[in-house]
């Protein structure tokens, strides 16, 4: 495992790459209504990102090669949903938009449930305590706790209110790349795990179920569903660890 930590400087570069992100996501999210199709998000971040000057970082990423810009998904979709022209939102739909950009070589990378028109109590419920959970886990973001302390705030978050943690996906260190070292997993044991220091960057994101924590990936290879059809929802934040406590540098 090779932990880059990073100076000032570097994290004020990531700041300008996920301050965009946020911007693009604020846009995505007034356009989060009945009738508009998952494709049509997708292009209106394209517009967006373009006219920033940032470079996608999904867009092309792995094997096989990611498709969008946006990850779309949609009620029982996890993560990585690929937006489509033929997926139109509906009046209690919940979508988890994930959107990750470069600017001047560094990455920031965020996620947020958004709900669609009037959506049921559970629905609503659902998204509250998985943006509840995320901010838990920005808390023991300080210098001296340890790995899984975050992800042990997580989940003691999300299943204290009946809900599952997704455990085949989790955060990660972000920096030069979208994906670096460590891992950063939503569930855990407190006082294990590497030692949190300043310099470090990290892409907080639990994935939170209605039902099971289990999941499958549809044939696509990418689209990963939750194996009950129960709703999902997803947060996430890129956040350095400084002297002062943690920065969230993808929000506002």
């Amino acid at each position: 495992m090779k932990i880059y930590y990073k100076s000032d400087e570097e994290i004020a570069k990531m700041r300008t790459a996920s301050a965009l992100v946020c911007e693009v996501l604020d846009v995505l999210e007034e356009k989060c209504v009945p009738g508009m199709s998952t494709w049509d998000l997708e292009l209106i971040a394209r517009q967006e990102l373009n006219k920033r000057g940032g470079r996608s970082a999904f867009l092309g990423y792995a094997n096989p090669p990611y498709p969008a810009v946006l990850c779309t998904s949609v009620n029982s979709v996890v993560v990585h949903g690929i937006p489509k022209k033929n997926e139109i939102l509906a009046n209690g739909d919940i979508i988890a938009i994930d959107f990750g950009a470069f600017v001047n070589g560094f990455c920031g990378d965020s996620a947020r449930t958004i709900t669609v028109g009037t959506v049921s109590s559970e629905a609503s419920k659902l998204v509250e305590v998985a943006k509840a959970s995320l901010q838990k886990g920005i808390e023991c973001c300080i210098e001296g706790n340890r790995l899984q302390d975050i992800g042990y705030a997580i989940q003691s978050c999300v299943e204290s209110q009946g809900f599952s943690v997704v455990r085949n996906f989790v955060g990660h260190g972000i920096g030069r790349s979208m994906h670096e070292d460590p891992l950063v997993p939503n569930y855990g044991e407190p006082g294990l795990g590497l030692r949190l220091r300043s310099g470090l960057v990290l892409a907080i994101e639990p994935m939170v179920n209605q039902g099971s924590h289990e999941v499958e990936i549809l044939d696509d290879g990418w689209t990963a569903v939750t194996c009950d059809g129960s709703l999902s929802a997803h947060f996430e934040h890129t956040v350095a660890i400084t002297k002062k406590g943690p920065w969230v540098l993808s929000q506002t």
